[in-house]
């Protein structure tokens, strides 16, 4: 399932309150603890994080370009 930046924050939001349920949409789902909930959240984020990769928005390595110039010769 590819996840979006909504479900990070709906993750976060109800870590936030000290909730176990959280909805998106007419989704709802119920987590059995904050342990569960935490590692969907790092799941989420993790996986955002490939996207960003994949998609090139994320580059595994910073790039440089050299330009060099000469009048003549």
């Amino acid at each position: 399932m590819a996840y979006t930046q909504a479900h990070l924050d709906a993750l976060q939001a109800a870590l936030a309150k000290g909730e176990k349920r959280v909805s998106l949409g007419d989704k709802t789902v119920e987590y059995r603890s904050v342990e569960e909930l935490t590692a969907a959240i790092e799941a989420v984020k993790r996986d955002l994080f490939q996207q960003a990769v994949a998609t090139g928005l994320w580059p595994n390595a910073p790039r440089q370009i050299r330009l060099t110039t000469s009048k003549g010769c």
